[in-house]
């Protein structure tokens, strides 16, 4: 249950009551190191992890109530991490975090059970707006539709995810070159 101190809707005075544990995973330690402290801050019981497997043993020792899972890690990938917390703790409610947004993971990610899906570089508040957002209720639609660009890049995404990440076969259904392919997915996101 959530609280507002002296009945502000100030998201800097939110508290938790009741299990307030939250996990952090992404492999930038200087951003999760700020986001942590952010969190901690604001009353949560704060646990970080750099990789998919800390991620995962953190949710065995004690799944948390609440996490943010970067997608692109490192190690694997983040939905490996929401899938065992999904596992382990059904209740939990879990943003995903990515610099690399795109449709087709934003489905999978709600598919396994996250609540929302925010492009980095997002703050603590943006971040704890989503996890406390009421489920009932419909983000708001963005004021400034996708560009040309951005819309292709979320086709090849798109495409990328229906073919398991496999580079090759990814390449071949868009009749595309596989290096020109893998310049595209290494870049970020455009506007």
């Amino acid at each position: 249950m959530l609280t507002h101190e002296n009945d502000s809707s100030s998201l800097a005075e939110i508290r938790v009551e009741g299990d307030n544990s939250i996990l952090l995973v992404d492999d930038d330690k200087p951003f999760v190191t700020r986001l942590a402290r952010a969190f901690e801050q604001r009353g949560f019981d704060v646990r970080t992890a750099e990789s998919v497997s800390d991620g995962t043993g953190a949710i065995r020792a004690a799944p948390p109530a609440y996490a943010v899972v970067d997608m692109r890690l490192g190690t694997g990938n983040g939905l490996d991490v929401i899938e065992a917390l999904r596992q382990a703790r059904p209740d939990a409610r879990v943003v995903v975090l990515t610099g690399y947004g795109n449709i087709a993971t934003a489905v999978n990610a709600v598919k396994l059970g996250a609540i929302d899906y925010l492009a980095k570089p997002a703050d603590a508040d943006e971040v704890i707006a989503a996890l406390m957002r009421d489920p009932t209720i419909k983000a708001e639609p963005p004021e400034n539709p996708m560009s040309a660009d951005r819309i292709r890049w979320e086709h090849i995404q798109r495409v990328y995810e229906m073919c398991d990440r496999n580079v090759s076969e990814t390449a071949r259904r868009l009749s595309m070159h596989r290096r020109t392919l893998q310049r595209i997915l290494a870049k970020r996101a455009p506007r």
